[in-house]
């Protein structure tokens, strides 16, 4: 993992003993991570692909994203592209409960939602 990376068992934001949740909660809280996570899931992608999906990336930004996420075992590059790992899988699969509480939060606050989240791109930039 690069020297900026979170990992288990080190201090990161939040986290001076680095618990293991903390540091997945500050990889995953760094801007366009859960975006790249979610456009893999659907289908691996290459650099170019991916930065056409997510409209507003640099591709400095990306890059970063992608050697966190590759050092973190979360990504794999293989020659068609970047493909979720089975621990990135495992992830994706574990943040569904949080997409559905999320959607009932908005019903709830009679907030507008979209029910195609693949174009939902305010989000992830947060």
């Amino acid at each position: 993992m690069g020297a900026g990376t979170p990992r288990p068992g080190v201090p990161v934001r939040g986290s001076a003993s680095g618990r293991p949740v903390m540091a997945a909660l500050d990889l995953l809280g760094r801007r366009w991570t859960m975006r790249i996570l979610w456009e893999l899931h659907r289908t691996p992608a290459g650099f170019r692909e991916l930065q056409r999906r997510c409209e507003r990336m640099s591709s400095s930004v990306l890059s970063t994203r992608l050697d966190e996420l590759t050092g973190a075992r979360l990504l794999t590059l293989h020659s068609d592209g970047y493909h979720l790992t089975p621990l990135g899988a495992d992830l994706v699969e574990a943040l569904s409960p949080l997409d559905a509480w999320s959607r009932r939060w908005a019903r709830e606050t009679d907030t507008d939602t979209e029910t195609d989240t693949e174009t939902d791109t305010a989000a992830a930039e947060d």
